[in-house]
């Protein structure tokens, strides 16, 4: 079994081998990431949720890609404008 993890930059963050864990832990980012203006929670939360939930759910598995999509055009246009 493939153990999964999520990539930020050079560093790697392994996520548990449980699919029910992987969910409640992704769900729970989200949650927390809703209440983003309390101190320690905050709204960086929500996208980190969506990673995580992307393993496994494929709606957040799309929204994630189109988002990568969306970053990678984005960065593209101001490369070319400068």
């Amino acid at each position: 079994m493939t153990r999964h993890r999520v990539v930020f930059g050079n560093r790697q963050v392994p996520l548990p081998r449980s699919k029910g864990l992987r969910i409640a832990l992704g769900s729970a980012l989200l949650l927390g990431g809703l209440v983003g203006f309390l101190p320690v929670l905050g709204f960086w939360m929500i996208p980190l949720g969506l990673i995580v939930l992307s393993i496994d759910i494929a709606v957040a598995r799309r929204l994630r890609r189109r988002s990568v999509v969306w970053w990678g055009r984005r960065r593209g246009a101001r490369r070319e404008r400068t």
